[in-house]
Parts: C-alpha cells; structure tokens; sequence
C-alpha cells in the first residue's frame, strides 16, 4: 500500500509502569458488588483514585498495548506485529491448558483432562484464523517491511516451541535457539527434556492394563516421539469399543482433534507463506516453504492416525 496514513497514539509510553509483575490490586466480593451497584444505580463506575483504573491494572492494558513498535514505513507492518503478538499470548494460552492437561492424566483424571483438551482445540481453532487476517497483507506490502525483520523469524518463537514439545515434537536443535537468553532458555530445556502429553497418556494407558513397551514408557524425553507397534495395539483395543462410556476412547478422540487442528495451523501457515513470499528463503533462514511442507507431514500421537486404516 502507497497511501499515506497515520499510527494513532493510544498510550504515553513514558507513562507506563513497564513492570511485568502483577500491580497491586484490592480482593473484590459479592457483597461489595452489590453495595456499589446500589451507589451507581445500575451505571459503570466511572471514578477511581490515582492514575489508572482496574481494569488497567488487572491486565495491563497500557503496557500490553505500548508494546506494537512498526520500524518501517510500511502500512501492513502494524497488522504483521499485532497478529504476531497475539498468537504468542494465545501459544501461551494453549501450553497452560497441555501443561496442566498433562497433570490431569498424570492424575488418572480424564474427565478434566478431556475438559482442558477441548479447551486448547478452541484455542488452536483461533490461532489458525490469525492466518485469514495475514493472508490480507499482499506480496508489496510484505516487501515493504520484511527487511526490517532482518533475521527475526515465527522459527524462534520459543512459545511455539513450548506448544509443540509438550506435545511430542521435540528438538534439540530448536531448543538451542534459545540458549543465549537466560530468561527463557531454562524453561524450555526443561520441556524438552520432561515427558509430552503423549508419554504420560501412554503411561497412563499401562496402568489401565495395556501392554506398553517399556521402551516407550522410561526413554530419553528429549527425542522426538516415534511410533510404536504396542501403543498402535492398545489404541485398537480402545478403539473396539468406541462410544462416549468409553473414557479412553474419548481421550483418543480428543487427542486426535488436538492433532488435527495444529495440523491445520501449520497447513494454514504454508499456504499464507507461499501465497505472500511464494518461494523465497524464509528471514530466518530456512528455505520458507520447503521448510514449512516438511512441518506439515508431521502428525502429533502418530498411532491415532496409522489406526483409522485398520478400523
């Protein structure tokens, strides 16, 4: 785009509290609610003491929202940055819900587990539409902002890569993206090295009586997962009594519906990449779409899928 526009100021950033740490804040009640509705007559509250509000504070809005800093003169850099951020907090929002999904199951609690698990399919659903609003942003428009990127690339998202080891795709290499930034790097490798989702479900599948290998249930949990004769056996064990009594078959479903949706995300990704870049070398540098196909063949719980031909 070639027109002229403006960046409208919503925030003073010299007037933020830059902190990351929770601002203080008063407990609420019903009580209190229902002695301040009585006070406004039904009307928002309108004044507050000092110089923020709340809901402000709660979230931290102003400094959420101070954080979008476009370095180029391009129009669609703002829309890049924002949509950036966005899937960033919603990656993070899909690690909790695995991370303590993965607890649950730890817990032999699938009936929670199952509620998390829909939960993060939601969440992913929304994620891939992020791709409906950056495939708007055209090939020029790109161009105009891309070498500000330099060598920023989505490749060193560490919150994505939380989001994909949980779930069984583990890297090494990936994880050392981050091992010069002690503020991330310890959390991560962590990950790495901790049993997915998928090694406590298979766990969870040998207490319930189903003949595991023990190769899949103590191993080396920084290797990406691969698939196994015995869990393919015990999912078409599970699998002969589909219906909702069935807890475990449910589990497999979810499961399955998790898979398909990161599936769809990256899927959406490739054809956003090559519609915008076509094949160009990605900033990061991989080669951009070739890299991205690779991605797109992997299927997260591999034996829920290999399964469906023998059903």
């Amino acid at each position: 785009m070639t027109f002229d526009f403006e960046n409208p100021a919503v925030v003073q950033i010299d007037g933020v509290d830059g902190s990351p740490h929770p601002r203080p804040m008063q407990v609420g009640s019903e009580k209190e609610r229902q002695r301040e509705v009585a006070k406004t007559a039904g009307m928002p509250m309108t004044e507050f003491e000092g110089t923020s509000n709340p809901y402000i504070d709660y979230e931290s809005i102003d400094l959420l929202l101070s954080l979008q800093h476009p370095r180029s003169p391009g129009y669609d850099e703002m829309c890049f940055i924002i949509m950036g951020q966005a899937k960033e907090l919603l990656f993070k929002a899909t690690y909790f819900e695995l991370y303590n999904a993965r607890m649950r199951i730890k817990e032999d609690d699938l009936a929670n587990a199952a509620t998390l698990l829909r939960r993060t399919k939601k969440i992913v659903i929304q994620i891939a539409g992020f791709w409906d609003v950056l495939a708007t942003i055209s090939t020029g428009g790109f161009n105009q902002f891309r070498d500000y990127l330099d060598v920023a690339s989505g490749q060193q998202s560490f919150m994505y890569r939380h989001v994909e080891f949980i779930l069984g795709n583990k890297s090494e290499t990936m994880c050392s993206v981050h091992e010069n930034v002690p503020h991330v790097y310890p959390a991560i490798k962590d990950n790495l090295e901790s049993p997915s989702l998928y090694d406590e479900v298979l766990r969870m599948l040998a207490r319930r009586g189903h003949n595991i290998s023990a190769e899949c249930l103590d191993r080396d949990w920084s290797e990406s997962y691969t698939p196994h004769s015995s869990v393919e056996n015990a999912w078409l064990d599970i699998y002969k009594n589909p219906g909702p009594n069935n807890d475990l078959y449910m589990l497999g479903e979810q499961l399955t519906e998790v898979a398909d949706v990161m599936s769809q995300y990256r899927w959406r990704h490739l054809v956003t990449v090559e519609r915008i870049l076509g094949f160009k070398p990605g900033t990061g540098g991989s080669s951009g779409v070739g890299w991205l196909r690779k991605v797109v063949d992997h299927r997260f719980f591999p034996e829920l899928w290999s399964i469906r031909s023998e059903l």
